[in-house]
Order: C-alpha cells, then structure tokens, then sequence
C-alpha cells in the first residue's frame, strides 16, 4: 500500500498550485458578483505593442463606460483572435481593415471597405469608425544597404535575386502578404524565411537579413533610421485601424461603445508611432502609455495597475503551477493504468503505444490551435495539449516497467494462488515503480517547458514575460519567465527524487 499513499501524495502536491489558482479565480467571481449590474467585457490583443496598447485604451475606456473591461493581451495572430472573438471569448480587439477584407474574409472576396460592416454584420459582429490611421505594410531595409544596392523601390528588388529576405510569419502566408507580393512584382528571390516581426529588426540591423516587412507605425523605423521602399505599383491596400467587437455588445454594455466611438479619427500615423515609440523604445508600460493618451485626447484620467516584478512572479507562477499541476496530474492518473493495460493484453500493445505516440509528434504550437474550437482561448485548452503531451513518456516506462518483471517472479504468485489484483498492485506496480517514476520525471520537465507556450492562448505562466520580453526587446524579461521555469523544472525533478527514494523498496532503486 505503500506506492498507493505515495502516488496520492505525489497527485496531492500537483494540485496545490490548481486549488491556489481556483481560489484566486473564485475570489473573482465573488467580486465581479458584488459589482452588481457591471457588464463584463475582456479585449484581447496581437502579440504586438500597437495592438497592446490599443487594447489597453479599449480596456480603460470600458471601465470608463461603466464595464468590468479585463485585457488579455499576446493572444498569438490574428486568425486566434478573430475565431475567439466569433466563439464569445473575447468581446473586442484592434484590427485593420486591409487584414479583414484580406485575411479573415478572403473567401467573400470583397472589393470595398464598405461592404466589410454587412459581411461582419452577418457573422454577429461590428466594425467601429476607422481611428484616423493607417498602419499598411511596407517593405524595409537599413539605409546603407539600400544605399550600397541603389534600391528605392520595390521593383528594384527583382535585379538582386540573392538578397535575404525576413518576413513575418503571418505575412509568409496571407493573401495579401508574400505571395501576392512576390506575384505583382515578379519577385525570383528564393531566400525567403518567416521570422518573429520583432526578431527580424534584430536581423536587419546585425546583418542576417537585408530585407524584411514593416508596419508604417513600427517605432523601430525611425529608432534604426531605416529605409522603407516605395510601393511603386501599390500593391498594399490601406490597413486603417478599427475595433473588431461583437454585435451583442451593443445591447450588453451600450456605454462602451459609445466609449470607443469617441476613438474615431483621434490618432494618425506620427501619433500612434509615437505612442509605439514610448512602449517599446522608452520601455513605458503600455497601460501608462494608454492612461496618458485617454487623459491627453478625452480629459479623462483612468486607473492602471502595473505589476511589480515579485507580483509578477507569483502570478506566473501561480498560473504555471495550474497547468503544470492540473495536467500532468490528470496524466499520471490516465497513463499508468493504460501502461498496465498495454503491458498485460499484449494485442493492445501497439495500439495504444501508438496513439500516445503521434499525440508527441504534433507540435505543441500546432496542438494549441487544434484545441481552440474545443476549448476556446482558455486554460483548459493549454491544460488538454499539456496532457496528451505527457501521455507517451509515462504509458511507455509503465509498460516498460511491467514487461519487464521476470516472468518467474509472476510463476511464483500464480503458485501461491495469489489473486491477480493483488499481484498488480503489491508485485508488478511497485517492481515497476522505478521506471514509472522516471517516465513522469520525463513528462515533468517536458510539460513545464512546453507550458511557457500557454500564453498564446492567454493561459498565462511563464511563458507570458517571455512572449513580452521577445516583443519589447527586453532581455531581463525574457529571463523572468525562462529563469523561473529552469528552477520549476530542478524543483520537480527533486520532489520526485524524494518520492522515489521513499516510495522505492532500497532493492529496487537504480
């Protein structure tokens, strides 16, 4: 009975984080309960600073609308964001329009923006009046290799074939990204890669790259002094900025929107450029960036909370603990039966062994957004990938571990007339034990890693300062969630090592 107490244990101390976490969120409840009539309403935002800190604007105006607004920014791209907006995760987030007509209804193959509002109209959802810029894409490079090359416009690209092209990876695949790029300027160039929009200025400046994608409000034109070229056949439409939101909103929250309607025609290009410019070079917080902008154009001062660095950290990890905990836990639960079962019905050995194994060989990014339109831009999204990601390692050793009992050690219980249960649970499972717990040291320093992927979906954890850190340039970010998630990976791996080493017979250990 002894592996029976230790195994509960082990499931008791993966929980905590989730019943810290559910206590925080029950908390919650109570008070959005106490609030009384104030509708709710969550803004999300790309994992990009313009559309950070439109959403943060979004969000403070709610609240000034007489709404309980929560932000939930870094969603990942634009297609997450639009399908979590038609599913009701989010109720609002910025977007463009040359993207909407481009990207999310290419298929309607609309010619004018003015045929956007009906075509949204009919999937429950509304478009605001544009906010007065227009941040289209334009093609970029430093000013000396542009200078060295004679390049000024994009059609002079076609007489360097060689040149390194970094695009967005997003662009790499839109409709009106790098292949109609490449088509309506006969483009040959073939060393062309996707890379993070951030990472690729990064690129350009240090030389790895000579061309890349830009957005006309990037701070970082003006900050490196680059070269944007001209659109001389102008292929890129107009990407004025607008407020996607669904159609019920009106009627839930009507103060919000006539909040946000006070947006139109209130920012242009050097503007916004100049709020990117304070978040992103000057290393400002983009709610302050908000509050200061809303206190500037409408007179109105707002609330902000900026997290400190130890608040921070608790948050994330408290976050982290739930999917870590929650997932890893349920998959102890589910594989080490299923190891049993695949170890003793031996037809059902490559079956089972097989499914948990392509479950691995998904990419976990892949996996996330597989599970969306199950799960919607929730936990319990990055919860269900984490655990089937977790399944293989487990199942596998708790075969292992079964097969290879000595098949005289299995002889001598049939002698003794011992009933099969018993023979599981006090022989096979604790002689396998050993590599039981081996295979879910494996699944927890798997699962802690491909946690930090959560934040894509807004599941939090470590993996949102990382997702900040690699948006804002800022290095000790980054550190602030791969730091913390190293040490949570040391710290299972001795909380199991305590485990084996109490729950292990001393003959049976390695």
């Amino acid at each position: 009975m002894r592996f029976i107490a230790i195994t509960c244990a082990l499931l008791a101390a993966l929980m905590l984080g989730a019943c810290a976490g559910e206590d925080e969120a029950e908390t919650h409840r109570a008070r959005a309960h106490e609030a009384g009539a104030r509708p709710t309403v969550v803004v999300g935002s790309k994992t990009f600073t313009e559309s950070v800190i439109l959403a943060e604007t979004l969000a403070q105006l709610a609240r000034e609308g007489g709404a309980d607004a929560r932000h939930r920014s870094d969603l990942g791209g634009t297609r997450v964001l639009f399908e979590g907006l038609r599913r009701g995760d989010i109720d609002a987030y910025p977007e463009y329009t040359g993207t909407i007509r481009y990207e999310l209804l290419v298929n309607l193959n609309i010619e004018t923006d003015e045929e956007l509002a009906p075509a949204l109209e009919a999937m429950g959802l509304r478009m605001t009046e544009p906010l007065g810029f227009n941040n289209t894409y334009a093609i970029g490079m430093t000013e000396a290799r542009a200078e060295e090359l004679g390049i000024t416009r994009i059609s002079d690209l076609r007489d360097h074939p060689g040149l390194v092209i970094g695009f967005s990876n997003e662009f790499m695949d839109r409709a009106d990204g790098w292949p109609a790029l490449r088509d309506a300027y006969g483009l040959p160039h073939r060393r062309v890669s996707g890379v993070d929009h951030d990472l690729a200025y990064r690129g350009l400046v240090g030389g790895s790259i000579d061309v890349m994608d830009l957005y006309a409000t990037d701070a970082e034109i003006a900050y490196y002094g680059l070269r944007v070229i001209e659109d001389d056949r102008s292929h890129f439409p107009r990407y004025d900025a607008v407020i996607l939101h669904r159609a019920d909103l009106g009627e839930r929250a009507p103060g919000v929107v006539r909040a946000w309607s006070r947006l139109a025609g209130t920012l242009d290009e050097a503007s916004m450029s100049a709020l990117n410019e304070r978040a992103k070079i000057g290393r400002e917080a983009e709610a302050l960036v908000a509050q200061s902008f809303i206190a500037e154009s409408f007179g109105v001062e707002t609330e902000v909370f900026v997290e400190g660095l130890w608040g921070g950290l608790w948050r994330t990890t408290r976050e982290q603990l739930v999917l870590v905990g929650v997932s890893l836990g349920l998959a102890v639960v589910v594989a080490v039966p299923l190891g049993l079962f695949a170890a003793r019905v031996p037809r059902v050995q490559q079956p089972v062994l097989g499914v948990v194994g392509v479950f691995q060989t998904i990419p976990a990014l892949a996996m996330l957004v597989l599970l969306i339109p199950v799960f919607g831009l929730t936990p319990e999204a990055a919860i269900a990938a984490l655990f089937l990601y977790s399944l293989l390692p487990i199942v596998r050793n708790t075969h292992a571990g079964i097969v290879g009992i000595a098949p005289d050690v299995r002889e001598s219980a049939r002698a003794l007339g011992l009933r099969p249960w018993f023979v599981i649970l006090r022989i096979e499972l604790p002689m396998a034990l050993p590599m039981i717990l081996a295979g879910i040291k494996t699944a927890a320093v798997i699962n802690i890693g491909t946690a930090t992927l959560a934040a894509l979906i807004g599941a939090g954890g470590y993996g949102q300062p990382i997702l900040t850190g690699i948006r804002l340039d800022d290095f000790s970010l980054i550190l602030r969630g791969a730091i913390p998630a190293a040490a949570m990976a040391l710290a299972a791996q001795g909380l199991l090592d305590l485990v084996e080493r109490a729950a292990v017979p001393r003959g049976l250990r390695a």
